[in-house]
């Protein structure tokens, strides 16, 4: 698997920290157009293959966390 495209799926909660564990994604993780809501965790920053990944049109708070920072093949992040 390396890509995960789950938008407007109607996806609610919390983004799990587990998500980290898809280490097989390298393409993407779309996320966009749920319900999602809480933070982002941290341990996304552990997903260092990801080349995009989406989050936007959800209801999630706080900040972006820094953790992004470790991505370091991601090429385009989108937040709304």
């Amino acid at each position: 698997l390396q890509g995960l495209y789950l938008e407007n799926h109607q996806l609610s909660g919390r983004i799990p920290s587990e998500i980290s564990n898809l280490t097989g994604l390298n393409r993407g993780l779309w996320l966009n157009e749920n319900q999602l809501s809480g933070s982002i965790p941290t341990e996304i920053g552990n997903s260092t293959n990801l080349q995009q990944f989406g989050l936007s049109y959800n209801q999630l708070s706080g900040s972006i966390p820094v953790e992004i920072s470790h991505m370091t093949n991601l090429d385009w992040y989108g937040t709304r």
